[in-house]
């Protein structure tokens, strides 16, 4: 009879189980970098007019205040509404920050969509024209 010391053999199930985790999100997140190409503020600003403006965050954030110009599709709503997305013009995306820039980039990216920027930085960090409505 083979003696097994349970206690050890959990400790390698986990092992193995966080290794393959931590190899799993690092292909992703190199995967996602490759999808879109970040921008600058200023680089953001001198395309925004030729390209498909597109705010990533939830439709109380977008209608506090959002780039002049963007179109909200929410994270959530854009494999639902990928389909309003043209493939000849460019798509900038945004957000508060930049993984969920990131996640959507690559899900454009599967579906066909070439030129896909995001803003360095998100919405926090823009310095162009925005349209804000006052919180009461």
């Amino acid at each position: 009879m083979i003696n097994v010391d349970v206690s050890q053999v959990i400790w390698w199930i986990l092992l193995i189980a966080g290794l393959g985790w931590l190899l799993y999100e690092a292909v992703n997140f190199f995967r996602r970098r490759q999808a879109a190409e970040a921008l600058e503020n200023d680089e953001f600003r001198e395309n925004i007019r030729k390209a498909q403006l597109i705010d990533l965050r939830q439709k109380d954030e977008y209608k506090r205040s959002h780039i002049l110009g963007a179109r909200n599709m929410p994270y959530a709503e854009l494999n639902r509404r990928m389909g309003e997305l043209r493939y000849d013009q460019p798509i900038y995306l945004y957000e508060e920050g930049k993984m969920l820039s990131l996640r959507a980039a690559l899900k454009l990216k599967k579906e066909g969509y070439k030129e896909i920027y995001y803003l360095k930085g998100g919405f926090d960090n823009w310095d162009g024209r925005t349209n804000s409505k006052p919180i009461y």
